[in-house]
């Protein structure tokens, strides 16, 4: 029998891990990590945010999930729509496929199947002010990157994973930044930025895969209330790091595993 070690409480080290992360006031932010080998998790911060842009991996996924049920492929637009609407963030791709799987309805009813508790789709065209949580994203990132309990076919998380792994250059920012060699492909994202009108204040997030020290993580960063856009993204960067830190040197621990 393999000898078991102390369990390790993850929340705690990534709190710790998240304290010198500069954060200016009235900003929020939140995070949520998943060691894919070992399989345990942590989170920090908690709260429902805006999901910007970052809500098109959902809809594609839910997109998937359809042409799963009915037995198909994508057909050719919707194919051209999804690489616009993941690699380039383009909008009105976006807006074509949330129509094209029942807006918000359709989007909630695929996520209750994908396991998401906690994220409702915007009102009406607006996507892009659907609420979710960081524990949510992923939990859809495992749904996109584990076989085990998806309800995507291995072609369908194929096809997601390729095409986050495929960001146009301007916009590989976020969670690659803990990944090694920074963008050096170890990674795969998606990220989103909404200016509010209501205060000028920006919501910046960013989802994904890396790859650090050999392991892979889902890594999940909400924010709002940076002044720049900038500021955002930097931040995003800095809480991808500490996620991603406090697994590091992880050998799997009690929870993670398994006996022989």
């Amino acid at each position: 029998m393999e000898t078991v070690g102390p369990v390790v409480d993850r929340d705690a080290v990534l709190a710790a891990a998240m304290a010198p992360v500069p954060v200016a006031d009235g900003v929020e932010v939140s995070v949520a990590v998943l060691d894919a080998d070992s399989g345990q998790s942590a989170t920090y911060g908690a709260g429902v945010f805006d999901t910007a842009s970052i809500v098109k991996v959902d809809i594609l996924a839910a997109l998937l999930l359809r042409a799963q049920d009915a037995g198909r492929v994508l057909a050719t637009e919707e194919k051209a729509h999804a690489l616009a609407m993941i690699g380039n963030s383009d909008n009105d791709p976006a807006s074509a496929l949330w129509r094209a799987i029942g807006a918000a309805d359709g989007l909630d009813a695929a996520n209750r199947r994908f396991g998401l508790t906690g994220t409702g789709g915007g009102d009406g065209p607006l996507w892009g002010l659907t609420q979710t949580t960081a524990a949510d994203q992923v939990a859809l990132l495992r749904q996109v990157f584990l076989a085990d309990g998806s309800r995507l076919s291995a072609a369908s998380r194929a096809y997601v994973r390729g095409l986050m792994g495929r960001i146009a250059d301007g916009q590989r920012w976020g969670v690659s930044a803990a990944a090694d060699g920074g963008d050096g492909g170890a990674w795969a994202l998606k990220n989103g930025w909404l200016r509010r009108s209501t205060t000028g204040l920006w919501v910046v997030n960013s989802i994904g895969r890396v790859t650090s020290g050999g392991r892979d993580h889902l890594v999940a960063v909400l924010s709002r209330g940076s002044t720049t856009r900038a500021e955002g993204i930097s931040l995003t960067e800095a809480a991808a790091k500490a996620a991603v830190s406090a697994f590091a040197g992880a050998d799997g621990g009690a929870e993670g595993r398994k006996p022989s």
